[in-house]
């Protein structure tokens, strides 16, 4: 019922929630999120990040779980990105040398050419992320809604017995 009342949220969020830059925000940091590795000193600060900020964080959330299933699928372009970061740039190289010298740097992980190039497209993917959220959100609330309403899949799942049952029940308080 957790992921129900998840997507249920997140609907609800698109069609009257809070405006479309503060969804649009929450779903780009929770792209960086997602796409790159967990357990990092720059997740953290991206954690920070989100909670002190005005986005939304079921967005944020909806986006690090969406990019985490599929930046998998990436990790071979993340490595090449990484290593051409790391090693190609020759005029990079002093600066990777005093980083990883310096106490805090290990705890980025900046070195593993993975984590560089992951946290390098994810930072890339930012503002093309925002963007189109942006927008998606803005078509969703005055175009998409309304038709998405009016498909025969929609209307069986809105009747659906179990969808009913939960819909009276969350109404009760009994699942907030």
């Amino acid at each position: 019922m957790f992921w129900l009342k998840f997507i249920t949220n997140f609907i609800k969020i698109l069609r009257e929630g809070q405006t479309p830059k503060q969804i649009a925000g929450g779903f780009a940091l929770g792209a960086i999120l997602g796409l790159s590795p967990h357990m990092t000193l720059q997740n953290l600060i991206i954690w920070a990040i989100l909670l002190v900020l005005d986005v939304n964080l079921s967005a944020a959330t909806v986006a690090i779980t969406t990019f985490a299933l599929i930046a998998y699928i990436f990790d071979p372009l993340f490595h090449r990105l990484g290593y051409f970061i790391l090693t190609d740039i020759d005029s990079l190289r002093p600066f990777w040398t005093s980083l990883y010298n310096a106490p805090l740097a290990p705890l980025t992980k900046f070195n593993n050419t993975v984590v560089m190039g992951s946290f390098f497209g994810a930072i890339i993917l930012f503002l093309p992320v925002y963007i189109g959220m942006k927008q998606f959100v803005v078509a969703y609330r005055t175009h998409l809604h309304t038709k998405i309403e009016r498909l025969k899949i929609y209307q069986i799942i809105s009747k659906n017995g179990l969808v009913q049952w939960y819909q009276r029940v969350r109404d009760l308080g009994g699942l907030s």
